[in-house]
């Protein structure tokens, strides 16, 4: 034999994945349905992996730090709110901080609608307020002739912080007190609503971050007396800040992973079905020869 027919055997001697001869080989009816089975089986874990793979996963953590450094220790407040028995030149938004800030009558970037015949009034506004603890309350302190019974029941459509988040995954109380009704509540009554801010980021698949803030909310409704008399009422809202961050993140499983899955899913499933017909076959033999013993 030539030395390179040598050679070419000895290399043979390296191969793990040894041929089986087709004349050793039996196919069998059970088997065929097993295969069957074990192909639709990975069909389907196929596609609920690749559906995985293709979805994108928000996920969520919690960390204690200022995430917005850039905003100069602002928030940006959206507040849109009506009192349909209260003539707009009576409404008005005074805002004040422990920082020393005490501000009524702000008008800047606020509108006021009239209602029902100029009867009511709905107050849009914008405005920004410090990263300490403060109020910001609707009144009428900066009209020129207080009324004597001012009506203060109300309905709130939006009261929200930073910038508006519209994510499909993420369902936080960015807006909290959006639809609050307060109109069967008592006319002279003051109304006070207590708010944990919390501060949310959302930073999607590009690593842009988006900042918002989501808050709780508890509330209350009293008419408050003074050694002078009633006190005027007006809608309270008294914020304080959360030092915990809630951090969402989108993410999506990694291509390396959705490879070794795969490979996992078909590996280990033609494994189990190979032991299961091995073993259904070493059964039927033993069967038939029990069989052929009984006949003879």
């Amino acid at each position: 034999m030539a030395p390179g027919c040598r050679t070419g055997t000895g290399g043979q001697r390296f191969d793990i994945y040894r041929k089986v001869p087709k004349d050793l080989t039996q196919p069998t009816y059970t088997g065929a349905i097993i295969s069957v089975c074990c192909c639709l089986f990975i069909l389907f874990l196929f596609l609920s992996e690749l559906t995985g793979f293709i979805t994108t996963e928000v996920v969520n953590e919690l960390y204690v730090d200022d995430p917005d450094k850039d905003s100069g220790g602002k928030i940006d407040v959206s507040l849109n709110i009506s009192l349909p028995n209260l003539h707009c030149e009576l409404v008005g938004l005074d805002i004040q901080d422990e920082m020393g800030r005490h501000e009524v009558g702000h008008i800047d970037n606020s509108m006021k609608v009239p209602l029902n015949n100029g009867a009511g009034c709905r107050f849009e506004g914008q405005f920004s307020i410090n990263k300490v603890p403060g109020n910001f309350h609707v009144s009428t302190h900066s009209a020129t002739a207080q009324p004597q019974n001012p009506d203060m029941t109300h309905v709130i459509h939006k009261l929200s912080f930073g910038d508006t988040l519209q994510v499909q995954n993420v369902h936080g109380a960015f807006n909290a007190l959006g639809g609050a009704d307060r109109l069967t509540s008592n006319p002279l009554a003051s109304h006070d609503y207590i708010l944990k801010i919390v501060p949310t980021v959302y930073e999607d698949k590009s690593g842009k971050q988006r900042y918002s803030y989501q808050y709780t909310v508890a509330n209350k409704e009293y008419v408050a007396y003074s050694h002078t008399g009633r006190i005027i009422p007006a809608i309270w809202f008294r914020y304080d800040l959360s030092p915990i961050t809630v951090k969402y993140t989108e993410r999506r499983q990694p291509l390396y992973r959705f490879i070794t899955t795969i490979c996992a899913i078909i590996g280990g499933t033609f494994t189990v079905a190979g032991i299961l017909d091995s073993c259904i076959f070493t059964a039927s033999e033993a069967w038939k020869k029990i069989q052929l013993g009984k006949m003879h």
